[in-house]
């Protein structure tokens, strides 16, 4: 048996069993819950190891610039975990391209004013 036959009869069997198995449904939501969580905690881990890499270049782009990025970066961060909201009027979608295209433009002008010196 090939690897490609073997790992199809795997995901067919995972998938037999969340259909057959009473609960398998919640089962299956709760896995992929604990592995999103992971994920982000992950990038949390990953973000602080880069902030502690990078400190004192942030600190030397000033506390206004500096303001700024943290700013674009919670305004991003705010807007991302809102987008199945955000786009369930055309209000929101709106603002939700806004306030991404706004912190994307802030983000980058201070990235670029910094490589700039």
């Amino acid at each position: 048996m090939t690897a490609t036959v073997r790992n199809v009869v795997i995901i067919a069997a995972l998938a037999a069993l969340i259909d057959i198995v009473p609960g398998g449904g919640t089962a299956s939501t709760v896995l992929l819950q604990a592995i999103w969580l992971a994920f982000l905690a992950t990038l949390v881990w990953a973000a602080s190891l880069t902030y502690r890499q990078r400190r004192n270049e942030l600190y030397s782009l000033g506390d206004r610039k500096r303001a700024a990025l943290y700013a674009a970066i919670a305004a991003l961060t705010v807007t991302l975990t809102a987008t199945h909201r955000l786009w369930t009027t055309p209000a929101g979608s709106v603002a939700w391209l806004v306030v991404v295209g706004l912190s994307i433009y802030v983000g980058g002008a201070v990235l670029w004013s910094a490589r700039r010196y």
